[in-house]
């Protein structure tokens, strides 16, 4: 069985590794910030596996954390990237939430239609970050 800090750190390692500690750190945040919000599954695996699904599978691009459906593997192969990923995880249940509370985020090389719906709370180098987003 997967645990919570491994899932986290996924998320990390394909959403947020050629970020630097601070904006790997807001990644998990995110998730830690929609475990607790009413909206959202209530644990962070949950979270990150949150899509639509057919027959018991993620419906490819269908997913809230883009690299949990996006048919490629999900095993970490770099494994300095990996290891920063796992300390990330666990280092952000111990520091300040920097993205104030936000349960979105998206690249700064995109702009997502739900974007405009959201109250932008911060811009951690190459991600922005919302709240106030019902999709």
């Amino acid at each position: 069985m997967i645990t919570s800090l491994l899932c986290v750190a996924l998320a990390i390692y394909f959403e947020a590794q050629g970020e630097p500690a601070i904006g790997q750190i807001a990644v998990a945040q995110v998730i830690y910030n929609r475990a607790e919000d009413s909206r959202y599954p209530d644990t962070v695996c949950n979270v990150v596996k949150q899509g639509h699904y057919q027959s018991g599978k993620p419906i490819r691009n269908q997913c809230q954390f883009s690299f949990y459906c996006d048919g490629k593997s999900d095993e970490p192969t770099n494994k300095l990237a990996w290891y920063n990923a796992i300390y990330f995880a666990g280092l952000s249940t111990l520091t300040k939430d920097n993205t104030e509370g936000a349960t979105h985020y998206h690249s700064i090389q995109v702009l997502p239609e739900w974007a405009y719906a959201g109250k932008r709370t911060a811009k951690i180098n190459g991600h922005i970050f919302y709240t106030g987003v019902d999709r």
